[in-house]
Formats: C-alpha cells, sequence, structure tokens
C-alpha cells in the first residue's frame, strides 16, 4: 500500500465521524420542523443526555449529572412525558416541571 492510501484512511475517518455527529445534532430539529408535538419532560433523561436546563452548576445540553435529575429536561412526543418511566419523580412518571427528587431506596 502507499503512504498516499495510509494518510487517506486517517482522514476519512474523522470526516465520517464529524458527518455522523452532525446528522445526530440535526436529527431533533428535522423532527421539530416536520410538524412533530414535543413536550418538555423532567426526570427522564439519562446523565449526559439531557437537552437543556439541568439545574445550578450545569449549563445546557448534556449537562445532567446523574440519571433521572430532577431539574433536568429532554423533549419528546407530545403526550407521553407523563407515561415515561422515572426513578426520582414521586409519581415514576416524568413531569412537565422540574420537581424535588424522591429519597433513593437503600439497596
Amino acid at each position: 500500500m502507499s503512504n498516499r492510501i495510509h494518510s487517506a484512511l486517517p482522514a476519512f475517518a474523522l470526516a465520517a465521524a464529524l458527518g455522523s455527529a452532525l446528522a445526530i445534532a440535526a436529527a431533533p430539529t428535522v423532527a421539530a420542523e416536520k410538524g412533530a408535538a414535543q413536550e418538555k419532560c423532567f426526570g427522564v433523561a439519562l446523565a449526559g443526555k439531557n437537552d437543556c436546563a439541568a439545574g445550578p452548576g450545569t449549563t445546557c445540553a448534556g449537562t445532567a449529572k446523574t440519571d433521572h435529575q430532577a431539574n433536568a429536561w429532554k423533549h419528546v412526543p407530545a403526550g407521553t412525558c407523563t407515561r415515561t418511566a422515572s426513578k426520582t419523580s414521586p409519581t415514576g412518571f416524568g413531569q412537565l416541571a422540574a420537581f424535588k427528587a424522591k429519597p433513593a431506596k437503600a439497596d
């Protein structure tokens, strides 16, 4: 194999990774543009997977420190939030507003 092929492989891999990242980042925007109704659902995002508003000490998207953080939200299809499981919610399901997390059960 020539040196030209060896040097092209890392560049191709980087371009593919960046393209994938941009496509994933654009996905929520595409869904919203198609008219899919969304709502903010608190307590359902996994650590680092929230859409925004992860409370004090965090900045925005991807900054939730724990799974099901009570003050972090994720966009979900409208009407599904209060049927989505949340381990920290007093009801056991996502909430339409930030809430005080219930105490963790001792194992």
